[in-house]
């Protein structure tokens, strides 16, 4: 389903507010003294994170009816993500891409993608312990890789306690 003249307005408004949103979100949190992980690696192109996008949602969407009817529709009507399930536990939906051809594994609305598709892996960086899908070329290294390392090399252990360390810290 290729998006028309007016789906595209409305995604290039919402991908315009959701710019903002991050940049002082970020900002924010640089200014606190926080450091998001570093992104390593490289697109494999994939796309897992196509497959079935998640959405993460606060409090009140989550438990207000109304907030989270208008938060699907939007999904829906403007991102062409149908909803396919959810995960009560962690407030996710989890919503299947109309815009995304299984067969050839491509958008067909790359150009007018959603700010949450267009920042991926890049939202997680600021998560303690980033997960990426499986397939995902990309990684997560710690702000402090480089210290982390130096005490896992200076530290009387066995070579393979160190290479265990490395791989579950994301240092390698």
């Amino acid at each position: 389903m290729r998006d028309g003249l007016v789906r595209r307005g409305l995604k290039r408004f919402a991908l315009l507010n959701f710019a903002a949103g991050v940049f002082l979100t970020r900002s924010l949190r640089r200014l606190r003294g926080e450091k998001p992980h570093r992104l390593g690696g490289d697109c494999r192109r994939c796309a897992s994170c196509c497959e079935a996008p998640a959405v993460q949602v606060g409090l009140l969407v989550w438990f207000v009816p109304s907030l989270r009817r208008l938060f699907l529709y939007w999904q829906d009507r403007v991102n062409g993500f149908t909803l396919t399930g959810h995960d009560f536990g962690n407030r996710v939906f989890v919503f299947r891409c109309t815009h995304f051809d299984p067969a050839l594994r491509r958008c067909d609305s790359y150009e007018s993608r959603p700010g949450m598709c267009r920042d991926y892996p890049r939202l997680l960086l600021w998560q303690p312990h980033p997960q990426f899908l499986p397939a995902c070329g990309y990684r997560a290294q710690p702000p402090n890789a480089e210290g982390l390392l130096a005490a896992v090399e200076s530290a009387a252990i066995s070579e393979a306690q160190r290479d265990r360390l490395r791989r579950e810290l994301s240092l390698k």
